[in-house]
């Protein structure tokens, strides 16, 4: 694994749209709505931006339409689509952009106004070919298949499950900005309607609008910005499958890939990671994924999230704004994933800032568990 693009691109600005019920606006006004407050985060305009990475889930050129109604001509544009891991993918993508020459200033950006134009989680998905004989409910269906099998194989418990729930709504009601800040408790989750068993209601990840951004340039530049910036340390990706029927084992993702060559690249290792934002559009996702990263050994992700491990006050912060659970999740939330991560080497965190947060972890999730994408990023004392 080469180490080569260590340091080399850095986080300058970032920026979010309104969030949460946003009524009047559509998915490219809420990605614009993000991209101008990144880019006065950092003090460009966009005249300055000359690589664009945009995905949309009902877009299928969505950075030529970006492009377009942003009014640029970029000289690099990518649009990798591999479901909500894309935007940690152009993490990786815009660095080695970067380090080629290719671009100056990186874009990265997405909007989705999901709630406010159908109010379910609607994705674009071929026919599952080996799933459809049995009604399946996408993608709810798949992820409590893993579940299930989890709960048989490990012995986690639905208990298990709600403490990522909880969790999650603890680190909300500390941000201002997450769209549900009520209290939850265990008991309320696991009375929560089933959805597809073992899943309930309460494990699944919010619909929301939204947009996020994120502008990256090179590290030799990144000093000459307002704000301090977060450096990519490493980064990896991995695809095991398309539908859950070709899932190669029910209980790994392909995070346990992709976890050890981002920090093979990174030089660090898990006990390094201050901060950890994972794609929580499941209960089960968090438990999976702090496993296959190597948080905890595989099996005992329940028991490592119980007692307030990963909340507020514990031991490993864990989806710091609220997360997909209970922040927000416009369709697809890993760019999100990456502005909480920089806010937090940031220390602008406010309530929710985690004390000597210097390397965050980011983890995104495409599909049904099918693409796993991991980034490392840090404050300039980590280069």
């Amino acid at each position: 694994m080469t180490d080569g693009l260590r340091g080399k691109a850095a986080v300058v600005g970032v920026g979010l749209s309104r969030t949460g019920e946003v009524r009047g606006f559509n998915s490219l006004e809420l990605m614009a709505e993000a991209s101008m407050n990144a880019l006065a985060d950092c003090g460009l305009s966009l005249k300055d931006v000359d690589g664009l990475f945009v995905g949309s889930t009902t877009n299928a050129m969505a950075t030529v339409s970006a492009a377009e109604f942003l009014g640029i001509r970029p000289r690099y544009a990518a649009g990798t689509f591999i479901g909500g891991a894309a935007f940690v993918a152009n993490a990786i993508d815009a660095t080695m952009a970067l380090n080629a020459g290719l671009c100056d200033v990186a874009l990265i950006a997405y909007g989705s106004n999901q709630r406010t134009a159908g109010g379910k989680l609607v994705v674009i998905s071929e026919q599952q070919p080996y799933e459809m004989d049995y009604k399946p409910v996408y993608p709810i269906t798949s992820y409590a298949l893993a579940a299930a099998r989890h709960m048989h194989q490990y012995g986690t418990t639905r208990e298990h499950l709600a403490e990522v729930a909880v969790a999650a709504r603890q680190w909300a009601r500390l941000n201002p900005r997450a769209f549900r800040r009520e209290p939850l408790s265990i008991d309320e989750v696991l009375a929560s309607q089933i959805i597809a068993r073992p899943l309930s209601k309460l494990d699944c990840c919010l619909v929301t609008d939204g947009g996020a951004a994120a502008i990256m340039v090179r590290s030799e530049r990144a000093k000459d910005f307002p704000r301090k910036p977060a450096y990519f340390l490493g980064g990896a990706a991995e695809t095991t499958h398309r539908q859950i029927a070709q899932m190669p084992d029910l209980t790994v993702t392909g995070a346990a890939r992709s976890g050890p060559r981002a920090f093979e690249m990174a030089r660090l290792a898990p006990a390094d990671v201050d901060v950890v934002q994972l794609y929580d559009a499941f209960t089960i996702n968090t438990i999976m994924f702090l496993e296959d990263l190597g948080f905890c050994p595989k099996g005992e992700g329940g028991r490592f999230v119980s007692g307030g491990n990963i909340a507020p006050g514990g031991s490993l912060p864990v989806n710091t704004n609220g997360g997909g659970l209970s922040c927000v999740h416009p369709g697809m939330y890993g760019l999100f994933l990456l502005v909480e991560a920089i806010e937090q080497l940031r220390r602008c965190g406010g309530d929710r800032q985690v004390a000597n947060a210097d390397v965050a972890l980011i983890h995104g999730n495409g599909g049904v568990l099918s693409s796993q994408v991991t980034a490392i990023f840090g404050n300039e004392a980590t280069l």
